[in-house]
């Protein structure tokens, strides 16, 4: 019976350390404020709605399955898993470093944490087949989809790690409005998402685009720009999702 390995052993134990202490921070809660609460002290407008961040709830679970996944006896030669581990434990480290700064009010430094944590889920996907639709192997189910919605919230989590760092700073958007740049900031990510649709038919990153762009819309109700851009670039990325690879299977036949 094969053994157990290094890698398997250190990816559990850094799922372990990142579920127990995003669990403690709000659970104690680290120096006596939540993490949310901490959001909302932040006068910005690309925040989505407070049941939006039950995702982290099916990102962890994503993570539990991928641990369970690459700690198998089968998976102890895996020659993937081995090359994207490291990356898995230096996203792990910066998620929980990230929880530190941020509960200790370290905003400037939380930017860093969750750079490092964006750099390390996109070098992990990248490195991952595409998962071929009707398709789906183990490798799809317990490795592309996890870090395909962790990375889609991460995407969106770095957007707004910015505009609260920003905000912090007292910066003052150049003279833009701040619901002028949440409509940029929607704009962009509706680019990046439609960019992941196009190229890679990720569903499972747009939808997670699309979770978190409905919850702004909710969450903005009262700032019309804001409320009414969201609610489209929502819109806009459903449509993608649909539309997307029939348009792609009609392009595959002209050219043939």
């Amino acid at each position: 019976m094969k053994k157990i390995t290094i890698y398997q052993i250190t990816t559990i134990l850094a799922t372990l350390i990142t579920l127990t202490i995003n669990g403690l921070a709000n659970a104690l809660p680290l120096n006596g404020q939540g993490t949310g609460e901490i959001s909302d002290r932040f006068a910005i407008y690309f925040v989505p709605a407070g049941y939006v961040f039950s995702i982290w709830g099916l990102i962890y679970i994503g993570l539990i399955a991928f641990t369970i996944y690459q700690a198998l006896p089968a998976q102890r030669d895996n020659a993937l898993l081995k090359k994207i581990s490291p990356a898995y434990w230096v996203g792990s480290l910066a998620n929980s470093v990230w929880i530190f700064l941020w509960h200790y009010e370290f905003f400037p430094l939380t930017l860093i944490a969750m750079l490092v944590l964006l750099a390390s889920l996109l070098y992990t996907y990248l490195q991952l087949p595409k998962a071929s639709p009707g398709k789906l192997d183990n490798l799809s189910w317990f490795v592309w989809l996890p870090f395909s919605v962790y990375l889609g919230w991460i995407s969106v989590a770095t957007i707004a790690n910015v505009s609260q760092v920003l905000f912090a700073a007292g910066w003052n958007g150049w003279g833009l409005l701040p619901e002028a740049w949440a409509v940029i900031m929607l704009v962009v990510a509706t680019l990046l998402g439609l960019l992941m649709q196009w190229r890679e038919n990720n569903i499972p990153y747009v939808l997670v685009l699309i979770w978190a762009f409905a919850g702004i819309a909710v969450s903005q109700a009262g700032t019309a720009p804001v409320t009414n851009t969201a609610w489209v670039t929502a819109a806009l990325l459903a449509l993608a999702v649909i539309t997307v690879p029939a348009l792609k299977k009609i392009l595959r036949k002209g050219k043939s």
